[in-house]
C-alpha cells in the first residue's frame, strides 16, 4: 500500500540531508575485497518491514558489491530457538535480532564477539549503539510506546499507562504478549512506574493480571495490532515505535505517545552466528548496514531508525514520535540491561504465561 504524502515528504527531506552529510560515497566494501565474494550471503531477520529492508538494504548492498544475499524471516523467539536446536545448521551469516534476544543467544554462546576494527562505519555511530555488552552493534532502535486512536483517546490519556485499567476503553485495548519486541519493554515499563524499576516483575506482573479482563488482545505479531487498530476492534496498543510510524502514515487518525515514565527502548543487534561460513561478507553487510546511505534508506523505506549520526531526521519525523527521535534519552527514555533481562527471562515469560495469558 502507498505511503501518505507526510512520510514522502520526511522521506525525500530524509534522503536531501543524508545526501548532503554524506555524498555518495558508502561504507561497504567494493566488490572483490571480500574473500568469499562469490559466496551467498545468508541474513535472518524480522517478518515485518522485510520488503522495504529488501528494497533499502539488500538489494543496494548487492549491487555495491557483487554479494549475494538470500533473506530468510520470523520472529525474534522463534529464529533464536531454531539456531540453537539445529547449530545453525542452515548457515546463517547474519542474524537482525533484538537486544533481549541477542543477549539470550550470546549467554547460550550462538553468537561470535564481532571484532568492532573490521566496520569502519561505527566511527559515526552513537555511543549507545556500541554498547560492550552484546557482541554485536546495534544497527537501529525501537521506542516503546502506546499507539492510539485520536478519535478515541486524548493524549494525555495515552501518556499514561493507566489507560490499559480505565473502564471506558475496557474490551478495546491490546498489549504486547512477552514473546513480543514490546513485551519485555512494556514489562519493564510498568515495574518502573507502579513499582521499584525495570525488572520490579512482581509489581508489573500483578497489573498486566488487574488489567487483562479490559485487553481484548494479548499480540504477538504487530500485524494482529494493525488489522484490530484499522478494523476499529481497539482504540489503544502498547507498541514499538516502527509499527506505529507505518500504522500512522497510512492513516492520521492514529498517533503515537511518549509515557510520561516508564519509557524504554530496544536496541536490534547485528550478530555473526557460531558456525557461520561467510563471515567476511558478514562483516561487510554489516557494515553497510551501519552506514550513512543505508541507514537513511531504512528510515525512509520502513521507518527504522538511525544509529548513524550522519543521518538527519527531520523534524516532522520526530513529531510523530513524540520528539523522541533523534535523541530517545532526551524524551524519557531509557535502556534495559539486556544480559540481565536474558538471564531472568526464562522465568517471567513463565510467569507470563500463567499468571497473565493463561486461562
Amino acid at each position: 500500500m502507498a505511503r501518505t504524502t507526510t512520510l514522502a515528504m520526511i522521506a525525500a527531506t530524509v534522503v536531501a540531508t543524508s545526501l548532503a552529510l554524506t555524498g555518495c560515497g558508502g561504507n561497504a566494501a567494493p566488490a572483490g575485497e571480500t574473500s568469499g565474494a562469490a559466496k551467498t550471503l545468508k541474513v535472518s531477520t524480522f517478518s515485518f518491514g522485510v520488503e522495504g529492508f529488501t528494497e533499502a538494504v539488500v538489494k543496494p548492498f548487492e549491487a555495491k558489491t557483487g554479494i549475494k544475499v538470500e533473506v530468510v524471516t520470523g520472529k525474534n523467539a522463534e529464529r533464536l530457538n531454531e539456531l540453537k536446536a539445529t547449530e545453525n545448521s542452515a548457515g546463517i551469516d547474519v542474524m537482525l535480532i533484538t537486544d533481549n534476544f541477542a543477549a539470550q543467544g550470546q549467554t547460550d554462546k550462538l553468537f561470535e564477539q564481532i571484532d568492532s576494527a573490521k566496520l569502519p562505519a561505527l566511527a559515526d555511530v552513537a555511543d549507545f549503539a556500541k554498547g560492550s555488552d552484546l557482541y554485536g552493534p546495534a544497527t537501529t532502535y525501537q521506542l516503546n510506546g502506546i499507539v492510539y486512536d485520536t478519535r478515541k483517546v486524548t493524549a494525555k490519556q495515552a501518556k499514561s499507562w493507566d489507560l490499559f485499567g480505565e473502564s471506558s476503553v475496557a474490551g478495546k485495548l491490546a498489549l504486547p504478549d512477552i514473546s513480543a519486541t514490546s513485551g519485555q519493554l512494556t514489562v519493564s515499563g510498568l515495574g518502573t512506574t507502579y513499582g521499584s524499576g525495570p525488572f520490579d516483575y512482581d509489581t508489573a506482573i500483578n497489573k498486566l493480571a488487574a488489567w487483562k479482563p479490559g485487553v481484548l488482545k494479548f499480540y504477538a505479531s504487530t500485524t494482529e495490532v494493525s488489522n484490530l487498530m484499522t478494523q476499529g476492534e481497539i482504540v489503544a496498543a502498547a507498541s514499538i515505535s516502527g509499527f506505529a510510524a507505518d500504522l500512522i502514515g497510512k492513516d492520521s487518525n492514529f498517533a503515537f505517545a511518549v509515557p510520561e515514565k516508564g519509557a524504554y527502548l530496544a536496541t536490534n543487534r547485528a550478530m555473526i552466528p557460531v558456525g557461520a561460513k561467510n563471515t567476511d561478507n558478514a562483516y561487510a553487510f554489516i557494515d553497510y548496514l551501519l552506514g550513512a546511505d543505508a541507514q537513511t534508506e531504512a528510515l525512509k523505506g520502513y521507518n527504522d531508525l538511525p544509529v548513524n549520526t550522519k543521518v538527519a531526521v527531520p523534524d516532522a519525523f520526530a513529531k510523530m514520535l513524540g520528539g523522541a527521535v533523534p535523541d530517545p534519552t532526551k524524551a524519557g527514555y531509557s535502556t534495559i540491561d539486556a544480559v540481565k533481562a536474558a538471564a531472568e527471562f526464562t522465568t517471567l515469560a513463565d510467569r507470563f504465561a500463567r499468571e497473565v495469558t493463561g486461562s
